[in-house]
Order: C-alpha cells, then sequence, then structure tokens
C-alpha cells in the first residue's frame, strides 16, 4: 500500500498544514474504490496545450468505462479505468484563446464538470528553492520590485499557476494535491516568483493564456528528482531507510520524483524549465560524499532522459531549459571554487542533453548577496528562460537568447595579449571598459582583475592584456563561487569559463 511519508522521515521539521496535504492525497489514493474522480492537475481553472492530443485522467473502478466531452467543439471520448483504476484519454484541443470552457465526465455511476478551462500553453517547472521561492519572497531575501508585481492589474485569464505543496514518499504517488490559480493580488504573493515571470514574458508576445504546474522542493539534489533504478552505481547515493533517515529531509534522493513528479508524467506541456543545483555543490557536510559537480552533468543529463521517457517523448520534442545557479558562498569555505565546477556542469550536461539550453545568471547577483542564495531579481531569470522558449519553440528566432561562450584563448604574437574567441558576439561588447569579473594569472599562478577589453569584430575575440602579468597563462571569468560580473554582449551575459592559453 502506497505511504506519502517513509516511515523513516522525521517530522521535527513539517508544520501541520503540511500534514493535511499528505492526509488529502492519501485519501486520494482511496479513488479507485470511490465514485468518479479527476486526476490531479485535471481540475477547475485548468489550462491545456493549445493544437494538441491533451491528457485528461482520473480515477474510477478497474474496468469502468468513463466518457469525456469538450465544450469547444461537442466530441466525446472514452476512456476505460485500468486495474489500478486510474483512467485516461487524450482529447483534440483548438487553438489558444482567452475564452473558458468546460469539460464533461461521466461513468461509473458519476457525473463531473470541469469549469473556466482555458486553452493556451503549458509548461512545468521544477527544481530546488529558487523555483519555489514565492513572489512574496524568503526571509531576508525578497524578491525584487515586489509591490510593483503584487499590485498589477489581475491576469487570471493570461497567467495560471497550479503549485504543488512539498512531498515525498518512498513509492510512486497515484495523483498529486493543488489548485489552479489565475494571477491576481491576492494570489500572485505564494506564486513561484521565476514561473510567474516566465508565465508573464511568453504572455506578453504570445498573447495567450499561460499556465505552469510547478513542481519544486527547497533545498533538493538533482538525485531526488531521479527513481531509485536510475541512481544504481553512485557510490554517494544510499537508499536504504538507514542511510534516508541520516540525510535532512530535503536533500533525500528519489523520494520527490516518487510524490511529486511522477503523478504528473504524461500531463501535456510545452517543455521544461529547470532551476536547480545548489545543493548539489561540493561536499555535503558530515560526510565524505565526492564532489557533486565531478558527477552532476551525467545526472542530470540522465534525469532528463527519465523526464522525457516516462512523458513517452522518444524524440525528445519537449525542450528543456535550464538555470545556471546564482552567484554565493556555498557553505562555510569561501571562494573554494566549488560553485564555478557545478556552473561548469550545468553547462555541458546542456550542451549533451538534446533540445535543451541554458539562463546565465551571473550578472545578476547584487553585492550584498554575496551570503544570500536566494538572490531578488527573479524577473530577469523569468525573461530570460522565456527568451529561450520564444526564439526555439514559438518562431521569433532573431530574438537573443543564448549567452556568449568563450571557446579558447590563444597568444598574439608579441605576448603581450590574447585572443579570446567567442560565440553569440558579432556585434561586440555592450561595453569594453569597467569590466567586473574577468581575470588573468601568469606563471605563477596569481590572478589580476582585468577592467579594460578590446574586441576584434574579425575574429569575434576579446582581446585581452594586463600591466600586471607579462605573459598570460590563464583567462577566467565569474569563476569562483560568488564572482558576479558584467562581460556582455549588446543583449546577454557571457557564460562563466577558465581558459588555459594556447601557444
Amino acid at each position: 500500500m502506497w505511504r506519502p511519508f517513509p516511515v523513516w522521515l522525521t517530522f521535527n521539521r513539517f508544520d501541520m498544514k503540511r500534514l493535511l496535504f499528505v492526509a488529502v492525497l492519501a485519501l486520494s489514493c482511496l479513488a479507485v474504490h470511490a465514485k468518479l474522480s479527476v486526476k490531479q492537475p485535471c481540475s477547475d481553472g485548468m489550462v491545456l496545450q493549445q493544437n494538441s492530443n491533451a491528457t485528461l485522467w482520473g480515477f474510477a473502478s478497474p474496468g469502468a468505462r468513463v466518457s469525456v466531452t469538450t465544450s469547444w467543439n461537442g466530441r466525446s471520448y472514452t476512456a476505460r479505468a485500468d486495474a489500478d483504476g486510474i483512467w485516461r484519454t487524450s482529447v483534440q484541443t483548438p487553438a489558444a484563446s482567452y475564452r473558458p470552457y468546460e469539460v464533461r465526465i461521466s461513468g461509473d455511476g458519476g457525473n463531473l464538470v470541469i469549469r473556466d478551462v482555458l486553452i493556451g500553453e503549458v509548461w512545468l517547472a521544477g527544481g530546488q528553492s529558487n523555483m519555489e521561492m514565492p513572489l512574496s519572497g524568503y526571509r531576508n531575501a525578497p524578491v525584487e520590485n515586489y509591490l510593483d508585481v503584487l499590485t498589477a492589474a489581475p491576469m487570471r485569464e493570461k497567467i495560471r499557476i497550479f503549485q504543488l505543496p512539498k512531498l515525498q514518499s518512498e513509492t510512486p504517488a497515484r495523483d498529486v494535491v493543488g489548485v489552479w490559480h489565475g494571477a491576481d493580488p491576492a494570489t500572485r504573493p505564494a506564486m513561484s516568483a521565476t514561473a510567474y515571470f516566465f508565465a508573464l514574458k511568453l504572455n506578453e508576445v504570445l498573447d495567450v493564456p499561460v499556465g505552469v504546474v510547478v513542481c519544486a522542493y527547497g533545498g533538493s539534489r538533482v538525485e531526488s528528482w531521479m527513481p531509485g533504478d536510475a541512481l544504481q552505481g553512485y557510490p554517494d547515493v544510499d537508499l536504504s531507510p538507514a542511510g534516508m533517515s541520516a540525510m535532512r529531509p530535503a536533500l533525500r534522493p528519489t523520494l520527490m520524483y516518487n510524490a511529486m513528479l511522477s503523478p504528473l508524467a504524461g500531463w501535456t506541456v510545452k517543455g521544461f524549465i529547470f532551476y536547480q543545483g545548489c545543493s548539489n555543490v561540493g561536499y555535503e557536510i558530515g560526510t565524505n560524499n565526492p564532489r557533486q559537480e565531478d558527477s552532476y552533468a551525467d545526472r542530470l543529463v540522465k534525469m532528463v532522459e527519465v523526464w522525457r521517457r516516462i512523458w513517452g517523448d522518444g524524440d525528445a520534442s519537449l525542450p528543456f531549459y535550464e538555470v545556471e545557479i546564482a552567484p554565493c558562498f556555498y557553505g562555510n569555505e569561501g571562494q573554494n571554487g566549488h560553485a564555478a565546477g557545478l556552473r561548469a556542469a550545468q553547462h555541458e550536461a546542456a550542451a549533451r542533453i538534446p533540445n535543451a539550453g541554458i539562463v546565465v545568471t551571473n550578472d545578476l547577483a547584487l553585492p550584498h548577496e554575496w551570503d544570500n542564495i536566494h538572490p531578488s531579481r527573479k524577473q530577469p531569470v523569468g525573461n530570460r528562460l522565456a527568451g529561450l522558449a520564444l526564439a526555439r519553440q514559438y518562431g521569433y528566432a532573431d530574438l537573443p537568447c543564448e549567452s556568449p561562450v568563450a571557446l579558447r584563448a590563444y597568444r598574439i604574437a608579441d605576448d603581450r595579449a590574447v585572443r579570446v574567441e567567442c560565440t553569440q558576439c558579432e556585434m561586440g561588447l555592450r561595453q569594453i571598459h569597467g569590466i567586473e569579473g574577468l581575470e588573468v594569472c601568469g606563471e605563477d599562478g596569481r590572478f589580476y582583475p582585468v577592467r579594460d577589453v578590446q574586441f576584434d569584430f574579425q575574429r569575434h575575440a576579446l582581446v585581452i592584456s594586463s600591466p600586471d602579468v607579462f605573459r598570460i597563462c590563464e583567462v577566467r571569468y565569474g569563476w569562483g563561487d560568488f564572482v558576479p560580473g558584467n562581460l556582455a554582449d549588446r543583449s546577454l551575459p557571457f557564460a562563466p569559463f577558465n581558459l588555459s592559453v594556447e601557444e
């Protein structure tokens, strides 16, 4: 029998409200023995993906026949509950509009009506606390311009968010808990800031309803969003009851996948956005686990493979857009470089995953946020994620969406300067003076800041020299735990890099 929490889970950090969610979720699993019902996020106020065969699902007695009728075309679809009491069908959806529709469901002695259904664009947002972070912010961690966002006009038909509560389970759950909310001053404070701003930008450009299902758990690792069979072979992953009990709840592997993600598998979405990685930086305090950045790319690649498999996405048509972890002093070791290594792993994964992209954030941290893992500037993050989607999924191919990447550094003949060849820099740099975050070193390994650069338009390259280093051996940018920078093309910041100079 399914248990919404594993027996070894400690409850000292969980409040009564969350326990109530667990009770509701457990009761939902009895739907197979009850009358006809729906399975979330199939419920009032939902947004369905336009121009698609969108999934609708629910519960009924095993073998029961269920009829589903959609008001936008009057068509009826038939489903039959399987041995587990789950029925599922796909309905053809029209082009997006702000017109509310209904879905009528009958069978197994019951009748249901799902009201206020919109047709638009639907995305799934996953990750840890920077994706979970609400517009109202956290303690000592506000969201920039929150009051302006809070008091904006209602957008109930334009943006809708379905945000899951944080749950864990030792076995795959049958359903999730949540309610669709349209954006207005009363509902915005609890909405994921990154997901909201992503949806806002898509709505502004596309002028269609945008729905986001938010499946995030603060502190979770990439392993938290993978099933146990996908984690075999990693020596630092302990799935035993004793191993789980010894971990902080947020760090536990596979339990969030079971409770939150697995029940959503197959819900029709346009793609995935993902903001996670902070909890995979460096060593886990109190253990001898290896540096997570050494294998993070492999794990993230595998996680995306799992997600696409359970969504039936064999041709990788569902895009996966991730967010680079923010500049911050991670742990108590200062500028140890573990965060730089994790960012490099994120970029490696983005390059290896088909139909993927990554948003750079090293220019978004403010100086006083050096010890704040939840930076306030969430709107640019959402905008950049939306830029990737608009350019790649929605036909805005000329929209800048990819950050410049440094490819190689090589010495110029006079030994005093090096060239760094880059992508995405046809129009040059936003600025060539007052550069922050760019450093060079010589043979002694001591790094010096570089404040001014030149740009070679013919080769699309930075030309870098330093009065402090006669013969540059290494060039790096944004390389450290907290090294905010402002090196950018006309639109987007450079991805962090660390390059040895070729002779």
